[in-house]
C-alpha cells in the first residue's frame, strides 16, 4: 500500500520526505506555495527539490503538490491565464521534488451558460499544457457539491481530460469525503461506480486518492473531512474501497485531523489494518 498524508515542508523539501516515512507511510503531499494566494514563487531551492527527489527514488516514497484554493479552472476566460501562470509555477516546483503532479480542484462556475464553465476549464488545461513540457501532471479532483453540481461525478472528469489538446498531461485525484457527500457514492454502491469508471476510461487515469471520511452523510454537499471510521463512511466502507482492484498502486493521501498525537500515523496504521483484513477475508 502506498499511503501517506498532507505534510508542511517548513523543514525543507527532503526532510519532508523523511517525516512521512517516520509516520509510517510512504507517501506524502504538500503545497508547493502559500495556498490562500495565486501570488508565485518566484524562487526556490531547486538544488534542496532535486535532493528530495533524489531521497524518495532511492527509498521508494511517492509525493504529489496541491495547487492554491484560489485556483479555479472554472472561472472566466479572461482569469485563465492568472490561473494557468499560477499552476505552471506549482508544477515547475513539483517537477523539481519529482512529484507525480499537482492536484488541482475542478472549479467553480457561476454564470447562467454551464457549459461555458466546462469550456473554460478546458481552455486553463490547454493554456497550462501547452506551455508545460516536464512529466508532472495536473491532477484534476472531483468535488464535493458545495458550490454547485459541476465537478463532482466520474464522466465530467474524464469527459474534460478527452476534450483537452494533450489529454497526456492530465490525471484525477479521487477524493473520497467528496466523492460521498456529492452523493455519487452512497457508501453501497462502490461496484457500481467501478464499473463507470471502467467504461469511462477513469481508473487509468487515476494517479492519486485523497482518503477521507465524512462529518455529513451522502448527498450532503458539505465538504468536510473527518478522520477514517469516524465519519459517515466508515471503516467498513474503506475496507470495500481500500479491496477495489481499480485503486490498487494508487497512492492514498491524508487529509483529515490530525489525532492526538499531532501526526496522522495512528490513522495510516488503521488503514493497513483495514486493508490487510479486506485481503485476510479474501
Amino acid at each position: 500500500m502506498i499511503i501517506g498524508c498532507h505534510l508542511s515542508t517548513r523543514r525543507g523539501y527532503r526532510e519532508t520526505a523523511r517525516t512521512a516515512v517516520k509516520l509510517g507511510g510512504n507517501a506524502y503531499q504538500y503545497f508547493p506555495k502559500n495556498p490562500r494566494s495565486l501570488q508565485l514563487k518566484s524562487t526556490f531551492d531547486r538544488a534542496e527539490a532535486q535532493r528530495c527527489a533524489a531521497w524518495c527514488r532511492e527509498n521508494g516514497v511517492v509525493s504529489v503538490a496541491h495547487g492554491p484554493y484560489p485556483v479555479n479552472p472554472a472561472a472566466d476566460a479572461e482569469a485563465a491565464e492568472t490561473m494557468a501562470a499560477c499552476t505552471l509555477n506549482d508544477l515547475e516546483i513539483a517537477e523539481a521534488c519529482g512529484s507525480l503532479g499537482v492536484v488541482v480542484h475542478f472549479g467553480v462556475y457561476r454564470a447562467s451558460d454551464p457549459l461555458q464553465g466546462y469550456r473554460n476549464v478546458i481552455q486553463y488545461i490547454n493554456i497550462v499544457l501547452s506551455r508545460w513540457k516536464g512529466k508532472a501532471l495536473i491532477l484534476l479532483e472531483n468535488q464535493a457539491g458545495d458550490h454547485g453540481p459541476m465537478g463532482t461525478t466520474l464522466d465530467e472528469l474524464a469527459t474534460v481530460r478527452s476534450l483537452c489538446d494533450k489529454p497526456e498531461g492530465v490525471g484525477f485525484c479521487l477524493d473520497t469525503c467528496h466523492l460521498f457527500a456529492s452523493g455519487q457514492w452512497d457508501g453501497a454502491n462502490w461496484e457500481r461506480l467501478r464499473e463507470r469508471g471502467l467504461e469511462l476510461g477513469f481508473w487509468n487515469s487515476l494517479k492519486a486518492v485523497h482518503l477521507n471520511d465524512s462529518r455529513y452523510p451522502s448527498g450532503s454537499k458539505k465538504d468536510r473531512h473527518a478522520r477514517i471510521g469516524d465519519g459517515h463512511i466508515g471503516e467498513e466502507g474503506f475496507r470495500e474501497l481500500l479491496a477495489s482492484d481499480v485503486l490498487e498502486g494508487i497512492p492514498k493521501i491524508l487529509e483529515t485531523p490530525a489525532g492526538p498525537d499531532g501526526t496522522h500515523a495512528e490513522e495510516m496504521a488503521l488503514v493497513k489494518r483495514l486493508s490487510h483484513s479486506e485481503e485476510e477475508n479474501e
